[in-house]
Order: C-alpha cells, then structure tokens, then sequence
C-alpha cells in the first residue's frame, strides 16, 4: 500500500522542532504553549499544509462542538423553523447541530436523549412530549440541556412560546366577530402546548356568552381533514385548530363538501407557517417566532458550555395574524 503524502503532525513537529505534545496543544489553542512557540508551530503547519484531524482534536478536547436537538415531529415547518434559526446561530460559534425525531413517540423519548448525549456535548428538547415528573427526572442525565416550548419550571434553561396567550387572543377575535359555538381540534397527547391552550379555552368558558367543543384530532393535514364530520356535528361556527397543518387539512376538506369559508364556517390555525398566507382563502393564525425560539435556545446552549450564565426562562409572545379565513359569524 502507498504511504499518504498528507502532512501528519510528526512533520509539523520537525519543521518547528519541537515535541508531538506541543504541535498539539498550540493546535488546540492551549494557553500554556508560550505565544511565540505557538506562532512557530502554526507556521509550520501553515507552510506543510496540515490541518488537525477533527476527530483527534475532540479527543484531546473532550469536546465534539456538536449538540443534539430532538424534535417531535421534522416534517412540521415550525420545527424547521426553529432548527433553521438554532443552527445558523450555533455556526459562528463554531458548533454544529445533529437532529433527532422522535416521530411523536414519547416512550423513544428518554432513550434517543440518552443516546444522543453521549455523542454530543449538550442536548436541546424541542417540545418533548415526556410528562413533568419523567421530563425532571431526564434532564441531570443528559445536561447541559435545553428545554423548547416547556415553560414549567425545571432546573434547566427554557425557552417557549406563550400558546396560552395566543390562543387567548384567537378567541377574542373570534368571539368579537360573533361566534359563540367554537370547535377545538386537540393536537399531540402529553403536549405542553395543547395543555397551555385548554387553559385559555376554559378562562374563556368562564365568561358564559361561549361554549367550546373539543374534537380529538392531530398534527397533520390528514388529522384536519378527518375531523370535518365532527365539527360539522358540533354545529360550531368557528374552529381553532391546533396548528396550521390541521387548519389546512380541515379547510380542503371543507371546501370539498360545499362549505364556504368563512361564510359558513370561520378557521383559524396557530403557528403561521410558510403556507398559511397562500390557502384559498388565507389563513388566520397565531404566529409563533419560531426561528427566535431557535436562536434564543442557542444562546442558552452556548452559556451553559462556555460557563455563562443562561438565562432560567424566556417566553416569547405569539402575534395574531389576521387573514380571510375568518369573518363574522353566520345568522
């Protein structure tokens, strides 16, 4: 077998005479190499045209400037959003991000973290859907961690948006166009958010003037279009869908039965992604700053690696984004 002519650290060391050790500290950046050795070395390794092999670099490290982010589902465009805005901060910090899916599968949830972890040097949960007592019992295992969309106090930092809120905000604004019978399609089992939007539906229901009908649905067109036979049972007059996939999905299914929206029937999704302003008609949603919460996760990441201080909590607030899918209730 022929011999690689790739420069290898041996040649380093020999054209700046000095040890094996010494190339590899001033490589890393070690601050105990004296500045003027160091200078020597790299310009030697400049002039050989030798680069430090990254998997020998984590090793003396200890590091794999790689994080692991579990997500419950990738082929929502808001969990794409997030890992769009995650790993564009991540880069110029030199990390690089690995992706898990869980598939909506808790019970692989504790597990895929577990695994992950140790091929990484930190780990960011993306909206895990874990019950509290699992998800504290989880986290010293596989810290540094990051919680997204899990506002409860936990002893790791957690960025999240304030479904409650949004959803809140969706119901006054339905509620101030007339509708006073509204369907609301539940999303993923376990999830945070869905809880959090139970809690602004049942502050609403306090009122009297508004009565609310929860249809077990899911995350997905699919899901959406599959509850058309009950909202249309429900008599509501207005649906708050768990996100905007469902929203969609119920929306081709109603316009397939003769329903107009939103003459007959008002929509309105959470999430605002890329699609929701091109339906026919438009989409009425909450929008969530997704790419923020993936940034703002980052950040977090970042200090607990560095020995920061990361911030305990941040909640973002969804903004309503008015479109024609929904309009007053009919007579």
């Amino acid at each position: 077998m022929a011999r690689s002519t790739r420069p290898g650290i041996t040649d380093v060391a020999r054209l700046a005479g000095v040890s094996l050790s010494t190339v590899s500290r001033a490589m890393n950046d070690n601050p105990t190499v004296d500045p003027q050795l160091a200078a020597r070395v790299k310009t030697a390794a400049a002039e050989l045209g030798y680069t430090a092999n990254p998997v020998a670099r984590s090793l003396v490290l200890g590091q794999t400037q790689t994080v692991s982010v579990m997500v419950p589902d990738l082929a929502n465009p808001t969990f794409q959003t997030i890992l769009h805005g995650l790993s564009r901060a991540a880069a110029p910090d030199g990390y690089h991000v690995l992706i898990s899916d869980t598939a909506e599968q808790v019970d692989d949830e504790v597990a895929l973290a577990a695994t992950t972890r140790r091929r990484t040097d930190g780990v960011i949960l993306c909206a895990p859907r874990l019950p509290q007592s699992e998800l504290t019992a989880l986290l010293p295992s596989v810290a540094p961690a990051v919680v997204i969309n899990r506002p409860q106090q936990i002893d790791a930092p957690t960025v999240a948006a304030d479904y409650e809120a949004g959803t809140a905000d969706l119901i006054a604004h339905l509620h101030g166009l007339g509708h006073r019978r509204i369907a609301f399609l539940s999303g993923a089992v376990a999830s945070a958010s869905g809880e959090a939007r139970r809690r602004a539906i049942a502050e609403a229901s306090r009122s009297g003037d508004a009565e609310f009908v929860e249809i077990t649905a899911g995350v997905d067109f699919d899901s959406g279009a599959a509850s058309i036979d009950a909202v249309v049972a429900s008599g509501s007059t207005a649906v708050l869908a768990f996100n905007d996939l469902v929203a969609m999905g119920l929306l081709s299914a109603a316009t397939t039965r003769g329903i107009r929206v939103p003459d007959d029937l008002s929509i309105a999704g959470f999430d605002d992604i890329p699609f929701a302003a091109y339906t026919t008609p438009p989409l009425t949603t909450a929008a969530v700053p997704a790419e923020e919460l993936g940034r703002r996760a980052w950040t977090a990441m970042h200090a607990l690696l560095t020995g920061a201080q990361a911030p305990a909590s941040v909640v973002l607030t969804p903004e309503v984004i008015l479109r024609s899918s929904t309009g007053p209730a009919p007579r």
